[in-house]
Formats: C-alpha cells, structure tokens, sequence
C-alpha cells in the first residue's frame, strides 16, 4: 500500500537532505511537489490544500531554518503532520458494558463487507470473544450461503432466517443473549449505488437495536468514491468508524488519507488481503511512518507474536546453539512466515524498504511454493542430512516437485550458504537479541 505516494515524497526528501541550508523558496519548491504528489494520489483537493498550508506555516518558522539538519526537521513536520491527518491517535471499538456488543457493517455492494465480518469475528474470537454472524443480506443472491461458509470455516454460528432484515437483526440479538455470544456482528445488505431504500433499511434496523459500532466498509481502491460515500453514509446513518478494504492493491493510498479528514471519523480497521487473516487494526502513527518510508516495527512485533509461537522460537535457539539447522527447521520456519501475510506486506514494514525499494524488488510469493514443494518431495532422511542428496536423489526431487534440477541444486546452494551463516549465528546470545521479539528469559 501506497507505494506510488512513498517513492515519490522519498525523492522529494532526499533533494531536501541534499541541501545544507535551506530557505523559504527551496521550502515552496519541495512542498509544491508534495502537494503534486498528494493529488496524484488521488487525496482530496481540499484536505491536500490544508495539509500544505499546515506543513508550510510550521517549515518556514525560525526553528526549522536555523536547524543543524532542516530537511529532516521537514520531515519530522511532515510526519506529524500526516499523523494528524490519519487522525492522531487509534481509536477503538466500543464495547457494551451489558452483552451483547453490536458491530453493524455497512456499505455498497461489492465493497466486501461480508468478508469483512469474517475477519472481524475471526479477529475478536482470538481476543477471547464469542460472536454471532447475522446475514441481515436478503437481497443478493448467495449472499447467506456466503457468510454460512464463512461461518463453517471459521467454526462460528451465523444466524438467518426469511424474515425481513430489521426482524432478523432483532431476532439475533435474542439468539446471542441466549446461547451466551458477546459480540452480534451483522451483514447488512448493499447497492450498487446509494438509494432512499437502503438508507431507510439501514436507519430501521439502526433504530431497532441501537448498536455500538456502526461501521462503513469502504474499497480503498474506489479512491475519492470511497470517500464521497463515506461523507454520505455519515451524514444520513451517522457512522463510528471505517473499514477500508483492499488497501494491498492500493498503491496511491487517497482515501485513507482522506476519509477522516472529510468525514470525521476514524478508520478503525484495514483490511489486507483476501484472507480472513488479513487485518490489521488502525494506528496514524503507523500508518504516517509507512508513507514516508519509515517502516512500522511494531506492526512488524505483533504480527511475528501472533504467529511464531514461543515455544517453538526457543526450540529453533538451541538448534542453532547446536548447529543442527536442518530442511525440516527450514520448512518450518516457512510455514511460520507465511501465517504472517504477504512478503510485499512483511517487507514494507521494515525500515528503509520504502517505495523505490519495494518497486524494484519483484516478490515472487510462487518460489516459495516451489521451495516447499521441493522439501515435501524429500526423504525424511534428506530433510535432516541434506549432504547425502547427490545427483540421483536431485533428479528424483526434481520431478516429484514439478521443477528442474537446476533449481534443486540453487535451493541446496542457498541452504549450505544459510547453514554456515547459521554457525556464526550460533554464537550469538539469542535470549538478548529475541528479547523484545520473542520475550525470551
């Protein structure tokens, strides 16, 4: 996400930088290209108008002119600027004191707001709740089924019936009390575009069960459409938050950086990616550090918390105390990558793989596919004595795997590379380096 916008403020930046003194013309200079930046990114005229008029009042002050470093004093304007922007600070969900809590999900058909209420209560059972999925969608077609599938894989009921929707939401809240589930989260039905009928719909079952988190799923993708029905919806239902969906195939990033400031409410959630793991909660702060290539290590820590367990962190350390790295530990530490999200998504979180970076490194998420399928063609043996694979037991990997031998022999390669850099690491104090990724005593 925001790829585009990160590569471009990164060579307005680095001119900046270049600079040893700067003056009020060479500050003008690098905001007009910002502000050019901004709109390409498809960032709202108004709230683009704003952010440079914010920006460039703060720059041009005695404290940044006189600084020993003015273009990072610039950026650090920029950065707080852009925090501000996203909306300063995370804000969260409201929770019912009296259960059950009630996230009603609304928006546009196509904007993915069934998929929406998966990872929501896929998310929120890992915190220890018990939801309740309502397929209050009685108009487009599957629409049911497709939240009973959800449901079914994710091992949560979903209640329906043939009711109207402002009944069937009623009836949820029932069943919830009954069978013990804190947390309603209902599928709203959806049009192609905005109408009288949907608002009204809408506003009866708002009126009915008064829920807590009255959420907008929005298609980044959309750009200034996302925030224009945004600006609509809060105006006629009144919203608490935003959902902004599909974020991974934005690469300008416009209305994330616009809705909050257009609409005045905060964007709550974000989703990622297709899977029903490909969310991540809000934070300005972190999002700010994103677009100006400055990664999001905490992200970064929870995603690696959530997935790599302890146990197995601490079982890998004294393998490589012993040196006995092997493709079975290898494999496994795969798997352990791959629950924690696209490479792409991984990746832009670390400092310094900004916009260029990223733009010129191509993520084949296929070679590990073919990896794993390599490892899964060896022998038990082999995974755990990689030195006795020879030119025969190559060829037979090669063609259980679906590859070459060429690319047999570049894995082995790398894995030997990997093993002896491992021998040094072995050396290392893993409980003070892991410390505050994996909490080791």
């Amino acid at each position: 996400m925001f790829e585009d916008l990160t590569t471009k403020l990164e060579g307005i930046f680095k001119k900046l930088r270049g600079r040893g003194k700067l003056t009020e013309s060479n500050i003008k200079d690098a905001l007009k290209e910002v502000r050019r930046a901004l709109l390409e990114a498809d960032v709202n005229y108004k709230v683009v108008k704003d952010f440079i008029d914010q920006v460039q009042e703060k720059s041009i002050g005695q404290e940044v002119l006189r600084s020993i470093t003015p273009g990072q004093q610039i950026i650090k304007v920029v950065h707080e600027e852009l925090i501000g922007l996203l909306g300063k600070i995370r804000v969260e969900v409201n929770f019912s004191q009296k259960p059950p809590t009630i996230f009603m999900l609304v928006g546009l058909q196509g904007s993915g707001k069934t998929t929406a209420c998966g990872k929501l209560a896929r998310y929120y059972r890992k915190k220890g709740r018990f939801p309740l999925l309502v397929a209050a969608d009685v108009y487009r077609p599957a629409a049911v089924d497709q939240l009973k599938i959800l449901g079914k894989s994710l091992d949560l009921p979903v209640f329906s019936s043939n009711k109207n929707p402002v009944k069937i939401c009623e009836d949820s809240i029932d069943q919830a009390k009954k069978d013990g589930r804190d947390l309603v989260i209902i599928d709203t039905a959806g049009r192609l575009h905005i109408d009288e009928p949907l608002m009204q719909e809408l506003l009866d079952i708002k009126k009915d069960i008064s829920p807590q988190e009255i959420i907008l799923v929005a298609d980044a993708m959309t750009g200034q459409d996302a925030v224009n029905i945004a600006k609509t919806f809060e105006e006629r239902i009144g919203l608490d938050g935003v959902f902004l969906t599909k974020m991974d195939g934005d690469a300008r990033g416009g209305a994330a950086l616009s809705i909050r400031a257009v609409t005045g409410r905060p964007i709550k959630f974000v989703g990622t990616g297709e899977k029903l793991d490909a969310l991540e909660m809000f934070y300005p702060d972190r999002m700010a550090s994103r677009i100006l290539g400055m990664g999001d290590v905490v992200s970064l820590v929870e995603k690696a918390e959530e997935t790599i367990s302890l146990e197995e962190a601490e079982k890998l350390e004294r393998k490589l105390r012993k040196e006995a790295f092997t493709f079975e530990d290898f494999y496994n530490q795969l798997q352990q990558i791959k629950k924690m999200g696209p490479l792409d998504s991984i990746l832009g979180m670390i400092p310094g793989m900004g916009g260029n970076v990223m733009k010129g490194l191509r993520i084949d998420d296929g070679a590990m596919v073919r990896v794993e399928a390599m490892i899964n063609s060896m022998t038990k043996e082999e995974r755990l004595k990689p030195h006795i694979i020879d030119g025969s037991r190559r060829k037979r990997i090669a063609k259980g795997s679906g590859t070459s031998v060429q690319d047999v022999n570049k894995l082995l390669k790398q894995f030997f590379m990997m093993q002896k850099m491992i021998k040094n690491l072995g050396k290392m104090d893993f409980r003070k380096f892991g410390k505050g990724l994996f909490s080791f005593r």
